[in-house]
């Protein structure tokens, strides 16, 4: 069996100085780990994990953006970018240079880890995201898949259908939610990609973020905006998609998928 988690810590370092990563691999034990806002480069978060490989693409900010998979076995190739055409390069700009997709090739798929770039509150990037961001990481996707088959996770900054979010209505306007948003991960669903929890869970109504505000954590008040996805060749050899909303540390909670090859 075959384990991989993804989490978005929101900032490596803290959530090590908060004991929770180390807690969270003692008692987890990960073959693969997918993180996502590291907010580090290598070096800067103290991290005694020696059974794993460090793979990183971070930010050129510091602070800043950034994706990291720790791996028990040592991928065949590494890719830390999203080739693009001068199109995407020249309407895209900054986000190339923010660390956000992160690929490891082993035997029997590639995995991909990213952090989708956030609208913003006042939608500033939703048409960056709709045109452009969504598009090109599809496609990149669907290229990676004329070799062999894909395994995608990390933070898409989006909630897909109502039951992904706990107030739906009145969210359709907001960031993560919008037409726009949603029908970006319609996409990747009708481009043969399998949403690896809702397809075991049709009917579970579970959520992977909350806001610091209102005490929406200990209301439960989230959205499922953290995903794996996989080529739909893949799903005979899934067995398990879980989500860990008990794990703290982050706004984010982990989530997983078992697969047996």
């Amino acid at each position: 069996m075959l384990k991989i988690f993804s989490w978005n810590v929101n900032g490596l370092r803290a959530v090590i100085n908060k004991g929770a990563f180390q807690k969270f691999i003692a008692e987890n034990n990960p073959d693969i780990l997918c993180i996502q806002e590291t907010k580090a480069k290598p070096g800067q978060a103290v991290i005694d994990l020696p059974v794993y490989e460090e793979l990183w693409n971070s930010a050129e900010r510091p602070g800043y953006s950034g994706t990291a998979i720790f791996t028990k076995i040592k991928p065949l190739s590494v890719k830390n970018s999203l080739p693009t055409d001068k199109d995407f390069k020249d309407q895209f700009g900054d986000p190339l240079t923010e660390g956000r997709v992160l690929t490891a090739e082993y035997e029997d798929f590639f995995l991909v880890n990213v952090y989708t770039p956030n609208s913003k509150n006042n939608l500033e990037r939703l048409a960056m995201r709709e045109k452009l961001w969504d598009r090109e990481f599809l496609k990149y996707l669907k290229s990676l898949e004329k070799e062999k088959p894909v395994v995608v996770c990390g933070d898409f900054n989006a909630a897909h259908e109502e039951i992904d979010i706990a107030r739906p209505k009145t969210n359709h306007h907001s960031a993560g939610f919008t037409d726009e948003e949603r029908q970006g991960i319609t996409n990747y669903i009708n481009a043969g990609l399998a949403d690896t929890f809702r397809t075991l869970h049709p009917d579970s109504v579970r959520y992977t973020w909350w806001s610091h505000w209102g005490q929406a954590r200990a209301n439960n008040v989230g959205w499922r905006i953290d995903y794996f996805f996989i080529s739909k060749s893949l799903l005979k050899n899934l067995k398990s998609a879980e989500i860990y909303e008990d794990v703290m540390g982050s706004d984010h909670c982990p989530i997983s998928i078992t697969m047996e090859f």
